[in-house]
């Protein structure tokens, strides 16, 4: 692949996305959607690629780089749009809420739901990608803590961290793991060696944050929760769906996009069931003049309308799905500028592998891990078994650091707005950060027999 790093193409792009990332970064201060920026960026930044191509009279290659770049997105968005409207879907139906008032009525305080949730981000994200179980996590955590802020913005740097964490160990996990695996330089049971460093690497912080954790419990309410008709069901096909997801890459090396969006297709044939259902059940009311029979379609908002898979797609989080565009983009016209194979050049070439790959971590949560762990791969360093294992780890967990460091963090902020962002995640970084090291510590430890050549 041609380089392009001491090319004028080269430093302006790199200049664009900088600045670009500034403006994510402050979105908070300027009230500017995070997708904004980077999709200017991620144009701009694929011309002077196609420029820079164009001056070696290689064209072609920028355009097959740039449809290589867009499958991988098209292949996320995909996935990231059936999971999001499952999760939609179910918060219509009423389960979050209702499951919110199942743990008041177990007594729970706020401190246990914080430790519950992390609980069963860290278990599910081994067999569910990491991001679909912060976006389940995360609406049992805004059900659950709604109008307590403080609860909420800790709850879900817990949930991110955790997430994070689970899927490091286990090849369905992360994307980057994945990848790992499909390389075939990780086995598939070697991957559970960094068990107890991804465990260690969610406690500490969780540990550390938890103590902020008031012990009071979630005011509890009168109301009366009844899930409506079908949400059950629709639980059960979202497990089913992601197992389905799961065994066809396996077995069969389908992409995940492909069990999700059938899963999705028959969500949606199920709805028309459930909407035929509750339009039978829908009757006209009079009119309050007592003239002419009034819809309740005319009067009531969508959310109790008659069920309508197409409002829980149209309330997926776009802004999310256009910011990994945009993101996926940028960092993938700096790989084909030559930025990403001469930074893994320089870190395995000139720093060595342990110090490489601790640093592939940190890295990971400022540029998102799937680029950067695809250009250590391509580089192919000659590293032991632990050497992999190692970042394996610290690709997965080190996007934790950050809240735009990994999918999970993204999709989160995205799901509680204004509640968790990226000043609240970065607030416990030095928590997190603490749980990192501490991953490398004892993995280094408890699997340096694997670091022999």
């Amino acid at each position: 692949m041609l380089s392009f790093t001491d090319h004028w193409t080269g430093y302006v792009a790199l200049a664009v996305f900088l600045a670009a990332y500034v403006l994510v970064i402050v979105e908070e201060n300027l009230d500017l959607r995070k997708s904004k920026p980077v999709m200017v960026a991620a144009g701009a930044i694929w011309i002077l690629t196609a420029i820079a191509y164009a001056s070696q009279h290689q064209s072609h290659v920028a355009a097959e780089l740039l449809r290589h770049n867009l499958l991988e997105y098209a292949e996320l968005l995909l996935f990231l749009l059936s999971a999001m409207t499952f999760i939609n879907t179910m918060v219509e139906r009423n389960i979050f809420t209702a499951l919110r008032k199942r743990l008041v009525s177990l007594g729970l305080s706020f401190r246990a739901v914080f430790w519950l949730t992390g609980i069963l981000a860290f278990i599910i994200s081994p067999v569910a990608p990491n991001l679909t179980t912060a976006l389940v996590m995360g609406a049992v955590v805004m059900a659950m803590g709604a109008g307590n802020r403080r609860f909420l913005s800790a709850a879900c740097v817990n949930v991110v961290v955790a997430a994070n964490a689970g899927g490091a160990f286990s090849p369905f996990g992360d994307i980057t793991t994945l990848m790992v695996w499909q390389k075939g330089v990780v086995h598939f049971g070697d991957f559970f060696a960094l068990f107890i460093p991804s465990l260690i690497n969610w406690l500490i912080p969780a540990a550390l944050i938890s103590i902020t954790i008031p012990h009071e419990k979630p005011s509890a309410t009168m109301e009366t929760v009844q899930v409506k008709y079908g949400g059950y069901f629709i639980v059960l096909l979202f497990l089913i769906t992601i197992a389905g997801t799961v065994l066809l890459h396996h077995f069969l090396a389908m992409p995940p996009f492909l069990g999700m969006m059938t899963g999705l297709g028959v969500l949606k044939s199920y709805g028309y069931l459930i909407r035929r259902k509750e339009l039978d059940q829908w009757t006209e009311i009079p009119a309050l003049d007592g003239e002419n029979a009034v819809s309740p379609s005319a009067l009531f908002k969508p959310a109790v309308k008659p069920f309508d898979v197409f409002i829980s797609m149209k309330r997926v989080e776009w802004d999310t799905l256009m910011f990994f565009y945009g993101i996926m983009l940028c960092v993938g016209g700096l790989g084909a500028l030559g930025y990403l194979a001469a930074l893994s050049d320089f870190l395995y070439g000139d720093l060595g592998a342990t110090t490489a790959n601790i640093l592939i971590g940190v890295l990971s949560a400022v540029i998102d891990n799937i680029p950067v762990m695809f250009a250590v791969l391509s580089m192919n360093p000659d590293m032991s078994l632990g050497q992999w294992l190692l970042v394996t780890l610290t690709a997965g967990v080190g996007g934790s650091l950050l809240s735009i460091g990994s999918a999970a963090g993204v999709a989160l902020m995205g799901q509680a707005r204004g509640i968790y962002t990226f000043s609240t995640h970065l607030k416990w970084i030095w928590a997190i950060a603490l749980g990192y090291a501490a991953s490398i510590a004892v993995h280094l430890v408890m699997n340096g027999a694997l670091f022999s050549p």
